[in-house]
């Protein structure tokens, strides 16, 4: 039997007033992704070939975003706002292409995972019409209930709907839907508006699907999991939903977190067996971590490579483009920035490494800075296998320090250094006798006299 296939609807057309933000809603981020982003990887998980997305009017903002982060995603746009099943017809031409699965999702449900999806999917291939994935809870107040009736989902009511004792109900509409595609056309056209709203609400086609005999039915989700955001402060709840599971995760994966609620992951982070981070790191998207590395407290990495047994900080900062070899160190208060630290290369103390190559087993004294930048042009800095640079040292780029090459401490290197040289790029020291009380006394003097004369 061929795989089903399967149109992902995504309404992402909602003005997010409540964000209080020129930023549409779901394009806000959680662990570093759009909201929309986490929406259509799940469905892709859960087997979606085909992703809409609904966008609302002036909604090019999202359609950029939804364009960058899948490119064979399509857009439709809802004019007028009249409900949920009138933005899920906006994709009218995309469910008429024919598809054996339709799921309908929100972009601003960003803790959904593909196994509910692929429940629904599941129940759709054993003949069910539609699925509604609902959840549990002690506090159903506010929320629209699923009615049951001979194991079937027979509607959905909405609470100012509902009698007393389906208000009893725990059981509760979640908003995300799987619809036959054979059926999906027919039942929202047949979605009408008599309602206090005028409004063509999507749960309506639960009812009307039963009354024609479909098999309709609910499956449960986690709550956490289609939990919508609405506010700031919704979106930092769901921030801290995500950063709880992924690093419990982590940790079933072999890593230790010493303090994990201190440490914040991206969306791509990968990091490996028996690493170690200490408190209060933070990871930002695009970094990639290898076993048997230990991250000290307070760093920052983004844009990152890090390979086995190599250490970081603490307090060291790792920008895009940062490459660290196998046994490689980044000490405490270092910056590095495009650069490739190779293997058992050390930089250990209060230095900028910049747009260059730290040569394997090189040694960078602390305060050393390759000056990287002349106010229009990046220029690159060579540091050669088992170089030394000598402590607050200044690299003026372009500039090569060749294999086995020393920078004395204290330089300003404006010319390549041959291997295995010995480079000085400072001042010769004076050292005149007296001179030092004789100027101390002077300034003393100064001094009095300014104070005596302020009286």
């Amino acid at each position: 039997m061929s795989p089903r296939t399967c149109l992902s609807i995504i309404l992402a057309a909602g003005e997010g007033t409540r964000m209080k933000s020129a930023l549409p809603k779901v394009l806000h981020p959680v662990a570093g992704l759009p909201m929309v982003a986490h929406v259509i990887k799940a469905t892709r998980q859960a087997g979606a070939g085909d992703v809409a997305v609904v966008v609302g009017h002036g909604g090019e903002q999202v359609r950029k975003a939804v364009a960058g982060l899948a490119s064979s995603a399509s857009t439709f746009e809802q004019v007028e706002r009249l409900g949920t099943a009138h933005a899920v017809l906006a994709a009218r031409e995309a469910i008429a292409r024919g598809y054996d699965d339709v799921l309908v999702m929100f972009g601003d449900t960003p803790l959904i995972t593909p196994e509910p999806l692929q429940a629904a999917r599941e129940r759709l291939a054993h003949g069910a019409a539609v699925v509604v994935i609902g959840f549990r809870t002690d506090a159903p107040t506010g929320y629209g209930r699923l009615i049951e009736e001979g194991g079937k989902l027979a509607a959905i009511r909405e609470e100012k709907d509902s009698t007393d004792e389906e208000r009893k109900i725990t059981f509760c509409n979640g908003g995300l839907m799987a619809i036959a595609g054979q059926h999906a056309l027919a039942l929202l056209d047949k979605v009408g508006n008599a309602n206090a709203k005028a409004e063509y609400y999507l749960t309506d086609i639960v009812e009307i699907a039963a009354q024609e005999g479909l098999d309709v039915a609910a499956i449960e989700a986690p709550f956490e999991s289609l939990l919508g955001i609405n506010n700031r402060a919704e979106l930092a709840n769901a921030e801290g939903i995500w950063q709880k599971r992924r690093r419990r995760e982590a940790m079933l994966a072999g890593v230790t977190l010493i303090a994990p609620d201190t440490v914040y992951f991206s969306h791509d982070t990968e990091i490996g067996a028996d690493t170690v981070v200490e408190p209060n790191v933070w990871f930002g998207p695009g970094v990639t971590v290898a076993s048997d590395v230990v991250i000290h407290a307070f760093s920052h990495i983004e844009g990152a490579k890090v390979a086995a047994n190599s250490q970081i900080g603490p307090f060291a900062r790792l920008r895009p483009g940062a490459d660290l070899h196998e046994k490689a160190k980044v000490g405490n208060f270092c910056e590095v920035k495009n650069a490739t630290i190779e293997k058992g290369a050390k930089v250990n103390h209060l230095t900028y490494i910049g747009d260059a190559r730290v040569g394997a087993e090189a040694n960078i004294g602390a305060g050393t800075i390759t000056c990287n930048y002349d106010g229009f042009s990046k220029f690159h800095t060579d540091i050669g296998a088992g170089a030394f640079v000598g402590s607050n040292s200044s690299l003026v780029a372009p500039v090569s320090i060749g294999d086995g090459g020393y920078v004395a401490s204290g330089s300003v290197i404006t010319e390549s250094v041959p291997a295995d040289a010995l480079a000085f790029g400072r001042a010769r020291q004076k050292t005149i006798p007296g001179k030092g009380r004789e100027l101390r006394e002077r300034l003393a003097d100064a001094a009095a006299a300014k104070k005596a004369a302020a009286k």
